[in-house]
């Protein structure tokens, strides 16, 4: 049997309507895998697994912050077919909820009254009339040559950054990406010119690059407004990725739960294949199926070849073995959209726009701000300086995460302190996928503590013990202390968040911990402990 038969296994399970009787069946005599391995597959994904409830709200921080609750119970009492979710990549637009296959986004109780219990009414009251999507980005367009994205410019795809690129060599391509400074910017910051370098040196010449646009760090949306916006930047960008590293087929897989963002793409993609811009690159779009793990590079390769999205045992890595065994190029949004312009202007320019380390950053901001939303700032910005661009605090701050749920928590004393990845990292945190979500000090911080811990017990995938069976030990340890039903109930976290941090496979497990061990580094109080002399939590 080909592996690329078993790949069509999440397609042809969407097709069926998810794992509904008889599904994994048919799938299975369609594409000659076994019925069992099927079924494992489709009961892997939210969005295949439970095909019982076409309406999902999310329930993630930010969207709690804004009133999910409420949404959630009116959906309830008018009988809609409704669960809940952790993240639909729509913080700024909270509270977000997924009907079928397409986020309604500021969806309020009311909108929910107006359907009269019927799911395929339900509308949001303020969606615009040309698009769904009213999200705020900036800053605007003063001085364009300091902006790498500019998400209000004009969509242009030319072709003349990839046609500029196949006048270099690779030698000379990699140095411009090391000139550059660029770091991958899907949360580990690592450097771009050293995984494409990886690839380029593999004896195996059939190479892939893959996209990966599976965003959703409860905190981040800003991949969302690119691949809506500028799209034409992500498939420039993709094409000199592959045209460098020797690559003919890109495959971009995106969420599920991205369906303007398909669309979008996939309406430039027509454009440049009409167009014969990118000559012998083939572009294959993927829809994910539900799944936050599939963030992590090898997990997002084992669901492209049709498999559970579980991560990888690592070395080798995806650069030496990827994609069906072939060294692979993996890269999130952001960083294959500053390609475009990094080839246009040059790797200095690209380094001297960051203030401690190189180039823009896409922040993302939601909470409790006065307009949340994508902001294109030099990275190594402050928090001050982000919430000035986003209009100012809601209240007075007491907490925020810097980089999504991963980051876990800092207090205001570190506003100022630069969000980029080196500073966040002296500080015990992350910039990450420079997700940042402001509390203010109407918060019970412990309560938002547990619903951070919650979203990574929800979203382990389970394969390995430290993280399977941490994550639902610090979400019940929260629990007890928050009711009072247990002696000592955080006495064992900082065990429990070592052997997290050693034993899992991948990042959920390592960083799953960091709500909790930062809120108790520092906001004691908020667990009725007493801080130590140096400032710790005992």
């Amino acid at each position: 049997m080909s592996e690329k038969r078993r790949a069509e296994i999440p397609e042809r399970l969407e097709r069926e309507g998810g794992l509904t009787p008889g599904a994994a069946r048919r799938v299975a005599r369609a594409t000659g895998v076994p019925e069992a391995e099927v079924y494992g597959v489709g009961s892997f994904f939210h969005l295949l697994a439970d095909h019982e409830h076409p309406v999902r709200v999310c329930t993630g921080l930010s969207c709690r912050l804004a009133g999910a609750d409420g949404v959630l119970a009116t959906a309830r009492a008018a009988g809609l077919p409704v669960t809940e979710c952790t993240c639909l990549a729509a913080c700024d637009e909270a509270p977000a909820v997924l009907k079928e296959r397409s986020v309604l986004p500021s969806v309020r109780p009311e909108d929910v009254e107006r359907a009269a219990g019927d799911w395929q009414r339900l509308t949001a009251s303020t969606l615009p009339q040309d698009g769904p999507w009213r999200g705020t980005v900036g800053p605007p367009r003063t001085d364009p040559d300091q902006l790498v994205f500019d998400l209000l410019g004009p969509q242009d795809l030319s072709g003349s950054a990839y046609e500029k690129a196949l006048g270099l060599d690779l030698a000379e391509m990699l140095e411009l990406l090391e000139t550059s400074g660029l770091q991958g910017r899907g949360g580990a910051g690592f450097p771009a010119h050293i995984k494409w370098r990886t690839v380029s040196e593999q004896e195996e010449t059939e190479r892939y690059v893959v996209l990966n646009a599976d965003e959703g760090e409860p905190g981040t949306f800003k991949d969302r407004e690119l691949l809506l916006r500028r799209p034409d930047l992500v498939i420039e960008g993709l094409a000199i990725a592959a045209a460098t590293v020797g690559a003919r087929d890109v495959f971009l897989y995106l969420r599920g739960e991205f369906a303007d963002p398909w669309q979008s793409l996939e309406r430039h993609l027509a454009e440049a294949e009409e167009r014969d811009l990118f000559s012998g690159i083939q572009f294959h779009l993927h829809a994910g199926q539900g799944a936050y793990i599939c963030g992590e590079e090898s997990a997002l390769l084992e669901a492209l070849e049709g498999r559970r999205g579980m991560p990888r045992l690592r070395p080798p890595f995806p650069a030496q073995v990827g994609l069906w065994g072939k060294p692979t190029l993996v890269h999130n949004v952001e960083t294959i959209a500053c390609l475009p312009a990094i080839v246009h202007r040059g790797g200095t320019w690209f380094r001297e726009l960051g203030r401690d380390e190189a180039g823009t950053s896409l922040y993302c901001i939601s909470g409790h701000v006065k307009e949340p939303g994508v902001y294109e700032l030099p990275l190594g910005v402050t928090l001050d300086e982000l919430v000035e661009a986003a209009g100012g605090y809601v209240g007075t701050l007491l907490a925020f995460s810097p980089g999504g749920a991963s980051s876990g928590f800092l207090p205001a004393s570190e506003r100022t302190r630069p969000l980029s990845f080196g500073a966040l990292a002296k500080a015990g945190s992350m910039l990450g996928s420079s997700g940042v979500v402001v509390l203010n000090d109407t918060v019970d911080l412990a309560w938002a503590v547990r619903e951070q811990l919650r979203f990574f017990e929800e979203e382990s995938c389970g394969q390995c013990a430290p993280c399977r069976i941490g994550t639902r030990y610090l979400r019940e340890s929260v629990d007890h202390h928050r009711h009072g039903t247990a002696a000592e109930p955080l006495g064992k976290v900082a065990d429990a968040a070592w052997q997290m941090n050693e034993g899992s496979i991948c990042g959920l497990g390592q960083a799953a911990a960091l709500p909790l061990t930062s809120a108790l580094k520092h906001f004691p109080e908020a667990f009725g402990l007493e801080p130590t002399s140096d400032g710790d939590a005992p």
